[in-house]
């Protein structure tokens, strides 16, 4: 989730250009200004993390939240006072 400065032409520009490289990673938008996407490792999340700290505008404030599997499967959405279970639901990868 992030909160960027937007006063100036070139600082919406900043601001846009870094929305669109969270939709290039994969994240998907669930506020104007949080996004989210499932990642399945601690390694993998510290590698996402990693690249958004390198991608971070120079102005504003951005936060990255881990949430484990658990935690993210009882996410509850209400939309229009309610539930909405209409959210993808991760692709789990199996090994065996």
């Amino acid at each position: 989730m992030f909160d960027l400065p937007t006063l100036s032409k070139k600082e919406r520009k900043r601001a846009h250009d870094f929305r669109q490289y969270l939709l290039d990673e994969g994240f998907s938008m669930c506020q104007y200004s949080v996004y989210m996407r499932f990642i399945g490792s601690r390694e993998k999340t510290a590698a996402f993390a990693r690249r958004i700290k390198a991608n971070v505008p120079q102005w504003g404030k951005v936060s990255v939240l881990c949430f484990t599997d658990r935690q993210f499967g009882t996410i509850q959405t209400f939309h229009n006072a309610k539930p909405d279970s209409s959210g993808e639901k991760p692709e789990q990868l199996l090994l065996f």
